[in-house]
């Protein structure tokens, strides 16, 4: 077996700037060590990206350099070593993955085509590119939120109308016809961050003129979304083996991740053929 090659500051990124951190030119006989930044080992890096993902694993992302969206430089007795631009990278992929629940093959595809800074990078080439929506404003974009369990957090119908603009009949009207469940406590209902995204959702689409009632179809649509991937992991998701759990809760996210992106092919299908 191959002995572990020392990882010191000698281990450093390709390619670094030889100046100092302050831009000038490093002094006549320092070491390398001090002029360039130190790789890391894949331990280091789960470490260091635990806080934000506490899901992260020496083998997610052995799994993830697997399917080419990581490479690493190598060590001669074959250990990885990354710079401080692979781990942004990785961070990015987590986000993306856990954020907008995006496959790894549209992944794939939106770091080739150069996204590197997650979706506030994306909001704000949105903004830069001066694609606007109705009225001049920049197209609605929610806060992304995941099937894992959710903070727990509760909103009065007090703070969700003022956090979403939305009005309060909106809301009579979408729990009317089961968009929204809410929880009451003491007497008052509250809703969780998920179902205040929803009233933020609807606020915009009533501006074109949609009520509760049109909801429906979005609402028969996602139960029988849920009670399909229900059937398919249902054994995995009870099961008392916390390891056997955690692959099925990631499993949930890409099935999530599949569906959504399948119906949004499906609807951008349809809807070419109204502008043709």
């Amino acid at each position: 077996m191959a002995t572990q090659a020392p990882i010191d500051a000698q281990a450093t990124a390709p390619g670094s700037d030889p100046a100092g951190a302050d831009g000038a030119p490093a002094p006549a006989g320092r070491n390398a060590a001090e002029q360039r930044p130190k790789a890391l080992t894949i331990g280091a890096v789960c470490k260091a990206l635990a806080q934000e993902f506490p899901d992260i694993s020496i083998s997610k992302i052995r799994y993830l350099e697997d399917q080419k969206l990581l490479t690493p430089r190598r060590t001669p007795g074959g250990y990885r070593l990354y710079t401080q631009g692979d781990v942004a990278r990785l961070r990015t992929i987590l986000r993306m993955q856990r954020d907008e629940f995006l496959p790894l093959r549209v992944i794939r595809q939106e770091l080739a085509a150069g996204r590197a800074g997650g979706a506030d990078a994306l909001d704000g080439g949105l903004a830069s590119k001066g694609q606007g929506g109705r009225e001049g404003m920049r197209p609605w974009r929610g806060t992304v939120v995941s099937v894992r369990d959710s903070s727990g957090a509760l909103y009065s119908l007090e703070e969700v109308l003022e956090e979403t603009k939305a009005d309060a009949k909106l809301v009579r009207e979408l729990e009317e016809y089961g968009v929204l469940k809410g929880e009451v406590r003491g007497g008052a209902r509250y809703y969780d961050e998920t179902e205040r995204e929803i009233v933020g959702a609807v606020a915009e689409l009533a501006r074109y003129g949609v009520g509760g009632r049109n909801l429906r179809v979005f609402r028969s649509s996602a139960d029988r979304e849920a009670t399909l991937l229900q059937q398919i992991l249902a054994p995995a998701l009870r099961s008392r083996n916390p390891q056997r759990r955690k692959e099925a809760l990631e499993a949930l996210e890409n099935l999530a991740a599949v569906t959504t992106h399948l119906r949004h092919l499906m609807l951008v299908r349809d809807l070419r053929k109204i502008v043709r």
